[in-house]
């Protein structure tokens, strides 16, 4: 399961009442390949289930995971920063043994 902070559930919920999306919408969150790590991590707002998706929610967020993205973020954090040290979704993902300088990518 991934969790999302306070911080996280309030940005979410600004960028879905900014694009217009109703409750049909979920946050997709996923793992692809590719990064200077070789995962990255990658967040998306999507209405249509797709076979093996696993659901979850948390703080009135409904998140969809592949299994293969699942398997790689299960105890995953999703956190927002604002700050002047960067700016945007940070995950703390225990599974990840290595991640980039900018913290967008990983590997396990």
């Amino acid at each position: 399961m991934v969790t999302i902070t306070d911080k996280a559930k309030t940005k979410i919920d600004h960028l879905m009442t900014d694009a217009g999306l109703d409750a049909s919408y979920f946050l997709r969150v996923s793992v692809q390949g590719g990064g200077c790590s070789g995962l990255s991590y990658n967040l998306d707002f999507d209405n249509e289930e797709k076979k093996g998706d696993q659901f979850f929610e948390d703080r009135g967020i409904r998140m969809a995971l592949d299994m293969k993205s699942f398997l790689y973020l299960a105890g995953t954090e999703l956190d927002f920063s604002d700050g002047l040290n960067g700016k945007g979704f940070n995950f703390h993902n225990p599974n990840a043994t290595r991640t980039c300088g900018c913290g967008e990518s990983f590997s396990v």
